[in-house]
């Protein structure tokens, strides 16, 4: 008898393709490496349409952080929220309430700065706690609670005053001014606390149980709560982490503009969260990466750039492109989610 080998089949290259364009979708990753790859495309683009305009000048990269250092730190406790599977849409009104709250006690009260600023800190970190403890003592939406403190804090602005506050205060404006040479250029104090915010919040959310803690409730919170995971804490953490971000924003902010007013950063916590979300982090949670966020900014500033140096297009676009990227990140969400339930 005479015996019958069988030849190896070989694997179907289009069905190799499908389960690597599947594994892709898988990678907790992706998101936060097609911002990466779509801000380094931006910034190529850039430099090869306004070469001749100095674009390529080091300054005007180190400027994304100067103009966006307040956002960006916005935009680190809005990730730490939406990680955790919630909303903050307090973000702005805080911004504003802050400015105003500082002015007010550094040109009208006398008082010193630095006791102006740790007032303003604990203010914003108090609304923080007062919305996550409500949040999770009564178990009311997020939506709806930071709803409310949106109105809450905009409507204080305007019982501090209706009219904008200048700060003439000489340590402020030296702040303001003060610039730290780099080698090839110069950050703001802004942007540099914006950046210790950034290495900060890394550390806590990847090296720390609270950040563990963050990623498990926020990937699903009744696996967390069966773990014995501390679930009501930790909610209430997120959103002090948030109000502490936003009163921070709030005075980096007033660096930036040198003035409080009861209408500054109107819709700034759409942009915060426009720009957590374009960095890769789930609108349901669990999933993100804070670096992914720093991306994310980055592309929004560079889009306000690029719209400065082409000169002919109103600043208007900014929201059209953000609007866009916004909804094709959400694809990349929703396909992402799509292949991890299948």
């Amino acid at each position: 008898m005479s015996a019958t080998t069988q030849t190896p089949t070989a694997p179907d290259s289009g069905t190799t393709a499908k389960s690597r364009f599947s594994a892709l979708l898988g990678d907790r990753r992706l998101p936060v490496l097609v911002t990466a790859t779509l801000f380094l495309a931006m910034y190529i683009a850039g430099l090869s349409r306004y070469q001749n305009y100095g674009f390529g000048e080091p300054q005007v990269f180190l400027n994304l952080f100067i103009d966006n250092g307040y956002l960006l730190v916005a935009a680190v406790g809005a990730t730490f929220v939406i990680l955790s599977g919630g909303i903050d849409l307090s973000v702005g009104s805080v911004i504003g309430f802050t400015t105003m709250f500082t002015a007010w006690l550094v040109e009208r009260q006398g008082v010193p700065l630095p006791l102006a600023v740790l007032l303003a800190l604990g203010v914003g970190a108090f609304g923080g706690f007062l919305m996550g403890y409500v949040i999770h003592n009564f178990e009311i939406q997020p939506f709806i609670v930071t709803l409310a403190g949106l109105f809450l804090f905009r409507g204080l602005c305007l019982v501090i005053s209706k009219e904008s506050i200048s700060i003439s205060d000489s340590s402020v404006s030296s702040l303001a001014q003060t610039r730290v040479p780099l080698g090839l250029g110069e950050l703001s104090i802004g942007a540099l606390a914006a950046l210790v915010v950034i290495g900060v919040a890394f550390y806590v959310l990847h090296y720390t149980r609270f950040g563990r803690r963050v990623y498990a409730i926020g990937g699903n919170e009744q696996s967390a709560m069966l773990m014995g995971l501390p679930q009501g804490r930790t909610k209430i953490a997120v959103y002090t982490v948030s109000g502490f971000c936003s009163a921070l924003a709030g005075l980096l902010f007033m660096l930036y503009i040198q003035s409080g007013d009861p209408l500054h950063a109107v819709g700034m916590e759409l942009d915060a969260i426009a720009a957590t979300v374009i960095g890769g982090t789930l609108l349901t949670g669990g999933s993100g990466y804070v670096i992914g966020t720093l991306f994310g900014v980055l592309v929004l500033g560079l889009i306000k750039s690029i719209i400065q140096f082409e000169g002919t297009l109103s600043s208007w676009w900014t929201k059209i492109a953000t609007g866009v990227l916004l909804c094709a990140f959400i694809l990349i969400q929703r396909a992402m989610t799509s292949r991890n339930k299948t």
